[in-house]
């Protein structure tokens, strides 16, 4: 396939497309839900096709297919979508130079221990039904949840530049939710572990145990208190870190927002925006989170791209487009949902970096304040800088001590506030997968993280 579509990037010629890319996706899909004893759904999908990019000025055009195709058929996607790209153009005397692209070849395949694919669907089932039971540890629990997915998904890209890649992604995931309730108060809690891996991230769980704690947090809930309103000292897990992270760093350090001028992080670079001890990176080559990838949509190799070093802003995640705009070296960011969605710079995995401090120590260092943990929900706003998020739970710290259990805590205000008054760090990284959407669609799997910090918040709920 590689060698067609090879073959219809180095026949197509139009003069007035400066740069062109071909991309095909092979996508499968293999998930279960359970709630109740109940096997509520059993998914396996899958999904294949083609688009091809050209660039005329500073304008793209796009075409896409589902259908297989022959050479001739990738070349006629790049005609329509040159075509397109044209039609655009007219309205426009601007132009973006995509020369400096080098082109790769490079194939590159995934590693994993156990294969999630050559595990039997009745094994499968039996975890998620494993999982599910564990939960029923008492009466209180009124509901248990239990999910496992698996995906695998096949890139392969050529483009004008040189490039001959293909490449693949295998993520897991498993999930266990249980709610109780008591009389009128309902709660819930949950766990989740995943990663870009193959079956041995199930191995590693024991059922019983991975899903009665979340039966018996869910039951603490109950009898936890109110928090405290207003500018607490607050200790925020690797799980909050990394939401505030994700949020707002990292939303606001997506360069299609600050070409445009529509991130609070614009014009920031070489600045202080933090405290000393907080450093902030995107780093799509790690080993095992969620948000790890090879090549992005554009066939950049993934990077460790530095966003913040030292409290100094060093930078932004770019496409090649966003590159050139602004004169520096794409991060391997631009991202696509899928072959038939436009390509954004998007996050891979956004993360605190780890300090000097043990958590422990954090904790008995602070006299007064909060210790919060399990992110539910966050909200950006990424052209004021302001996070809005949601904990599950948390502990009043006493004289360096956790004492009462807390519930439903909510964080409010500006994260470069936030971040100035970072005076501790912890030295354990922890990260968190799921997916992020590009406003209110285009998903892509990412993932989330960091150490414990200490900082000043604004907290409510309850």
């Amino acid at each position: 396939m590689l060698d067609t579509m090879k073959n219809a990037i180095d026949a197509f010629s139009d003069k007035d497309v400066s740069f062109a890319d071909l991309r095909v996706e092979d996508r499968s899909s293999t998930n279960f839900f359970v709630t109740n004893g109940n096997l509520l759904s059993f998914n396996r999908a899958s999904a294949a096709g083609a688009v091809a990019r050209t660039l005329v000025g500073e304008c793209w055009g796009a075409s896409s297919s589902s259908l297989p195709l022959s050479e001739k058929g990738y070349l006629d996607l790049l005609i329509d979508a040159s075509k397109m790209a044209k039609a655009s153009a007219k309205y426009s005397r601007k132009k973006i130079d995509l020369s400096g692209v080098e082109g790769i070849e490079e194939t590159v395949w995934q590693k994993v221990k156990e294969n999630p694919s050559n595990v039997s669907i009745e094994e499968k089932i039996e975890l998620v039904m494993n999982l599910d039971k564990a939960q029923k540890i008492d009466d209180k629990i009124v509901a248990s949840n239990s999910v496992y997915s698996d995906a695998r998904r096949i890139y392969r890209l050529v483009n004008t530049a040189g490039s001959k890649l293909e490449w693949d992604e295998a993520r897991i995931r498993v999930i266990a939710q249980s709610v109780a309730r008591e009389g009128s108060n309902i709660q819930f809690d949950y766990d989740i572990v995943d990663g870009t891996a193959g079956y041995e991230v199930v191995r590693s769980i024991d059922p019983e145990e991975f899903s009665s704690k979340t039966a018996r947090g869910a039951i603490d809930l109950l009898s936890a208190k109110k928090p405290p309103s207003g500018k607490v000292t607050a200790v925020i897990d690797g799980n909050i870190a990394g939401l505030i992270a994700h949020e707002v760093c990292g939303h606001g350090s997506e360069a299609d927002e600050v070409v445009k001028g529509r991130s609070f992080l614009s014009n920031l670079v070489g600045k202080e925006v933090a405290g000393e001890q907080v450093s902030m990176f995107d780093d799509g080559t790690l080993k095992g989170p969620s948000g790890s990838i090879p090549f992005d949509s554009e066939g950049t190799p993934t990077s460790r791209t530095p966003i913040i070093e030292d409290g100094i802003f060093k930078g932004y995640l770019h496409t090649i487009e966003t590159a050139y705009l602004m004169g520096v070296k794409p991060t391997g960011n631009g991202r696509a949902q899928d072959y038939n969605r436009r390509i954004f710079a998007r996050m891979t995995n956004t993360f605190f970096d780890i300090g000097d401090w043990k958590d422990d120590e954090i904790i008995t260092d602070t006299k007064d304040g909060l210790y919060i943990i399990k992110g539910t929900s966050g909200m950006e706003d990424v052209v004021g800088g302001g996070v809005q998020a949601t904990a599950l739970k948390g502990y009043i710290i006493k004289n360096g001590e956790k004492t009462q259990l807390v519930r439903r805590l909510s964080i409010a205000g500006k994260v470069l506030e936030m971040l100035k008054t970072v005076d501790a760090v912890g030295n354990k990284l922890s990260f968190n997968g799921g997916t992020c959407g590009k406003g209110e669609e285009d998903f892509i799997p990412v993932s989330s993280g960091g150490p414990h910090m200490r900082l000043e918040l604004i907290v409510g709920g309850g």
